[in-house]
């Protein structure tokens, strides 16, 4: 097949212990998914799910042993880290029960939707879409993906962010308002879901500002872990 132009190349992310990488198909985001982050955001309870979206070429794929470089994006002056786990999808599919869901993932990642929190909130009182706080360029860091064989209780793990060397964010999966299974089946009612997609299951409380300069570790126990700096754009 011919095209007008060079397609681009597909967006991947590494795989502990393997030469092949995990293509990449969507990136889907749980919005509000721990109690205290929902509080600090002012809001409360166990509300209905929802979900937002990052185009697949907004991942700073960063691999094992290394420093990424995540570029500050451009119109903000208020640049948040939220960490979270990530569940890679090995295998789609439509209305997957939670009791099902783990035959569907693949691995786990640590990852960090980054927020132009400014941008963000300008939406929210104009009542439009928040894609520009959300879905920019670089907005999704992420570490290797471990296999879930090899990933230990993802579900009971312990989650933190260091900026810096200081905790941020600090917290543990189980904490989740809508864990790993039934997020996979709320979005599985409203998307197929395939092969390739990553889900960004919802950062804890702690969510903050970065600046330029700035050092940020995260971890998930039993995952390889994530660091970047903040470079100028």
């Amino acid at each position: 097949m011919n095209y007008v132009f060079n397609p681009p190349a597909v967006v991947s992310a590494p795989v502990v212990g393997r030469s092949e990488r995990f293509p990449v198909h969507r990136i889907y985001c749980v919005g509000r998914n721990y109690e205290e982050h929902a509080k600090e955001m002012g809001f409360t309870g166990r509300e209905p799910p929802f979900f937002f979206l990052k185009p697949a070429d907004a991942l700073v794929a960063v691999e094992a042993g290394q420093m990424g470089n995540l570029p500050y994006p451009s119109q903000t002056t208020n640049l948040h880290h939220e960490i979270e786990l990530v569940v890679a999808i090995g295998k789609g599919g439509r209305n997957i029960k939670a009791a099902d869901a783990a035959a569907h993932i693949y691995g786990y990642a640590v990852g960090l939707d980054m927020t132009r929190r400014d941008l963000q909130n300008d939406m929210k009182k104009q009542g439009r879409p928040w894609c520009i706080g959300k879905a920019f360029d670089h907005s999704a860091p992420m570490g290797p993906i471990t296999p879930a064989q090899q990933a230990g209780d993802v579900a009971q793990a312990a989650i933190w962010l260091r900026v810096n060397g200081t905790d941020r964010q600090r917290s543990n999966v189980r904490n989740l308002i809508w864990n790993i299974g039934e997020s996979i089946e709320a979005l599985s009612a409203a998307w197929q879901l395939q092969a390739g997609d990553l889900i960004f299951t919802g950062t804890p409380e702690g969510v903050a500002a970065v600046v330029p300069g700035d050092v940020l570790s995260g971890g998930v126990d039993g995952l390889a872990p994530l660091t970047l700096k903040v470079a100028p754009a």
